[in-house]
């Protein structure tokens, strides 16, 4: 028997398909909510919570999704930071956690627990949860990647330099991504950063220069080997 596969559909567009030990596992993750719906591959709908109790789709014709909206040449700023059009393109996700928020600038929420950072066309997005007197909310925040202007890796960590609305000052984050690899990745996926001012550059030495300093290594090794062997030589014709 086929096993069944569904699409999470999300803000108008659908993405997929996942089987379900995928969308399980998305779950556990909290790249998805128990409110997130899911469409099966006949039409039929259905949320996490239903297909994690598993319980049965209904087999309604599938509600028409929205129209996308046109993009705009410039994404409208708001409070929690920028909205962008649905032609958004979603470049790269990682998930870590937010260690720190310095200065002022976008109003960032006390995320706790594991983030999904998610670089798109035009914006770097965080998503998370956040406890208030209500109990447990999601939230998430976009800083328009232009306005990061600073990154530095320490191992798995990345620090952000983000400039605020205002133009004045400068707001800091602090991500964890939990491996050197993905906190690197996120740097290099970042177009407008430049390295803190008196830091590495963050991707490390060019091709160029890796290809010099094997060729200097080489050089010294050699050098080393033929001094080697003339101070043998030398040694032998002294007892010659």
């Amino acid at each position: 028997m086929e096993e069944t596969l569904y699409h999470v559909v999300l803000e108008g567009r659908r993405l997929g398909p996942y089987d379900r030990r995928t969308i399980v596992g998305m779950r556990v993750r909290k790249t998805l909510t128990s409110t997130h719906v899911l469409e099966c591959t006949d039409g039929a709908r259905l949320t996490v919570a239903e297909l994690l109790r598993g319980t049965l789709p209904a087999s309604p014709p599938p509600e028409p999704e929205p129209e996308p909206e046109p993009p705009s040449p410039e994404p409208a700023a708001s409070a929690q930071g920028v909205r962008i059009s649905s032609y958004s393109v979603i470049q790269a996700t990682h998930a870590a956690d937010l260690l720190e928020v310095a200065g002022r600038g976008y109003a960032v929420p006390a995320f706790k627990g594991e983030v999904e950072v998610r670089v798109q066309t035009r914006v770097l997005r965080l998503a998370g949860r956040f406890r208030d007197r209500q109990g447990w909310k999601e939230d998430r925040v976009k800083f328009p990647l232009q306005d990061i202007i600073h990154a530095r890796l320490q191992g798995s960590i990345v620090e952000l330099g983000v400039r605020p609305p205002s133009g004045e000052g400068l707001q800091r984050l602090r991500l964890d991504l939990h491996t050197p690899q993905a906190a690197c990745e996120l740097a290099e996926s970042l177009p407008h950063t430049v390295p803190w001012p008196g830091s590495e550059p963050l991707a490390g030495a060019s091709p160029s220069a890796r290809r010099k300093g094997r060729k200097m290594r080489w050089s010294a090794l050699a050098g080393g080997v033929l001094a080697m062997f003339a101070a043998l030589a030398w040694v032998w014709m002294q007892r010659a």
